[in-house]
């Protein structure tokens, strides 16, 4: 596409342009020029942008606790394969699902014990 730049009027970028590059209202973008060629390129925020102050609380508290959990020796693997890992997430999540009952609760039941 093709635009005329004028004296009195900024250049702007059609919104079809726009559109096809993904930039939208609010967007924050960058130009660079290089050899006479100008490049917008859409500018990313900083991580201190990206979050509300109370998310970043959150994450920070999150990351505290993993970091507690390691120091502390909560953790699972490392796995020779990931056979391995899938075997210890399919068992540790069967664990969640049905909680051991014992002997006398599966006879009340009518089950059988499992062999």
């Amino acid at each position: 596409m093709t635009v005329t730049v004028k004296s009195k009027t900024p250049l702007t970028v059609p919104p079809s342009v726009r559109r096809r590059a993904g930039i939208k209202t609010g967007d924050r973008v960058e130009f660079r020029v290089s050899g006479g060629v100008i490049s917008i390129v859409p500018k990313l925020p900083d991580a201190g942008e990206e979050y509300t102050p109370a998310q970043r609380r959150r994450i920070d508290a999150r990351l505290a606790e993993s970091e507690a959990d390691l120091k502390h020796g909560r953790t699972h693997g490392p796995f020779a394969t990931h056979e391995d890992m899938m075997a210890f997430l399919k068992g540790d999540l069967a664990k969640q699902r049905c909680p051991a009952r014992s002997p006398r609760t599966r006879s009340r039941l009518g089950s059988e014990p499992r062999a």
